[in-house]
């Protein structure tokens, strides 16, 4: 049977609908009817609320857990203590008490009101040494503090420092009676304290008042006249000599040479004066 042929059912002929849709085209077209309006489109149904995509289910939040212990905050760090200048100190003093309990000196022991070991700053690039303690230095316990040291005073300030910044000691830790010279065997007991105590300033500069002085610590007889001008050394210091302020007070036109001497020992020193 050909497509065009009807099939039949059991309660008749069966219709083409292919054949149908041609005959009802080829009827309103007989009448005059060239379009058909087209039918009207209906939205597509809105899935069911069963069709309805869900959201992703929210991501499960962390777990509570139970807060970490905060570490305790640290104090704010102390400033450091500077560990070598206090046991400096500490060590000076304790020297000091070693040179009041001294007796080597039988004569200088009896005679004495107390020692004069030394003063200003323990970290002083510059000491300051003379020969021995005057009356003055006796009764007050502190190296030229007389007329010398008032004199000295001012040669100090006029290098633009003070005495707190430099360090001042003596050849003898005791006063020999009637100011006078110390006897050899004096200074060679009295040595190891002078250099203990240069041992722990640790100056980096040297200025020996007087003769006594230069001659005990280089221990040369060199007059101090051909001793000054030039830069000696003592153990790595540098050292200068000049003359005593007792000198200069009994000599005063020597003054200008002495000044020469600190101009010379400021400019090592990097110190530059008015």
């Amino acid at each position: 049977m050909s497509e065009n042929d009807s099939l039949s059912t059991e309660n008749g002929p069966r219709v083409d609908p292919r054949r149908a849709l041609i005959q009802r085209l080829e009827g309103l077209q007989g009448a005059g009817v060239t379009h058909l309006p087209r039918p009207s489109e209906t939205p597509a149904a809105l899935p069911s609320a069963a069709e309805a995509p869900t959201a992703p289910p929210p991501a499960p939040s962390p777990a509570p857990t139970s807060p970490r212990e905060e570490m305790p905050k640290r104090a704010p760090a102390a400033p450091a203590i500077k560990p070598v200048e206090i046991s400096k100190a500490r060590t000076l003093k304790v020297l000091s008490q070693e040179v009041a309990d001294c007796t080597a000196c039988t004569e200088l022991a009896a005679t004495r009101t107390q020692t004069v070991f030394g003063v200003g700053d323990p970290k002083a690039r510059l000491c300051f040494m003379g020969e021995a303690p005057g009356a003055d230095e006796d009764r007050l316990g502190e190296p030229f503090v007389g007329r010398s040291g008032q004199l000295l005073t001012k040669i100090i300030e006029a290098c633009t420092l003070s005495r707190d910044e430099v360090y001042i000691l003596n050849v003898l830790k005791c006063r020999p009676p009637g100011n006078r010279n110390p006897a050899p065997e004096e200074s060679a007991a009295c040595r190891r304290f002078l250099i203990r105590q240069l041992e722990l300033i640790k100056p980096e500069y040297l200025c020996l008042l007087g003769a006594v002085a230069a001659h005990n610590l280089l221990e040369t007889n060199t007059p101090i006249g051909k001793l000054r001008g030039k830069t000696h050394d003592f153990r790595g210091i540098k050292v200068v000599c000049t003359y005593h302020p007792a000198y200069l007070l009994r000599n005063p036109p020597a003054k200008k040479d002495a000044w020469e001497d600190m101009k010379r020992l400021m400019d090592l020193m990097g110190i530059e004066l008015p």
